[in-house]
């Protein structure tokens, strides 16, 4: 398998299952109400927030694939639009999921050769590293969304 196909194979993985952490966003946020999603827990950003941040990397990945330009910054990348209703929380995961499938697609047929170019600029070094790493930071606010879960559920008991 060409190591294009196993970067899309990891962002399916934590997207919608069948990873070896047995861990996934959809799993996780399914059965997640917007009131939960958007309740604080101590000083900790909220299952929304986090969900949006991680899926704010994978839209400006999108758009470099696309060619277009790189315009996101780090420090928009907790700046969601307000979660008021199920819809918003609904619209936000269904915006998600689409975005997650077509990154994993356009990542499928990459060729090998293309994830050593650079990516927009070499301060961000290659395809390979910027794939990779929105891959694991994914696989870290997967954590916290399921301690704050936990911690959730706790406080509803």
């Amino acid at each position: 398998m060409s190591f294009a196909k196993q970067l899309a194979k990891h962002l399916n993985e934590i997207y919608f299952g069948g990873n070896w952490t047995e861990s996934n966003m959809t799993d996780q946020l399914s059965g997640t109400t917007w009131k939960q999603a958007t309740t604080k827990v101590h000083d900790l950003n909220t299952i929304a927030t986090l969900t949006f941040h991680v899926s704010y990397y994978v839209t400006a990945l999108l758009n470099v694939l696309h060619g277009k330009p790189l315009d996101a910054k780090d420090s928009n990348s907790f700046d969601h639009p307000p979660i008021q209703s199920q819809k918003d929380w609904d619209q936000l995961l269904d915006k998600i999921s689409a975005e997650a499938k077509e990154a994993v697609a356009l990542i499928e047929k990459m060729d090998d050769s293309k994830l050593d170019e650079t990516f927009v600029d070499t301060k961000y070094g290659n395809y390979f590293r910027n794939i990779l790493g929105i891959i694991e930071h994914m696989h870290y606010h997967l954590g916290q969304i399921v301690i704050i879960k936990k911690l959730l559920f706790t406080q509803e008991k």
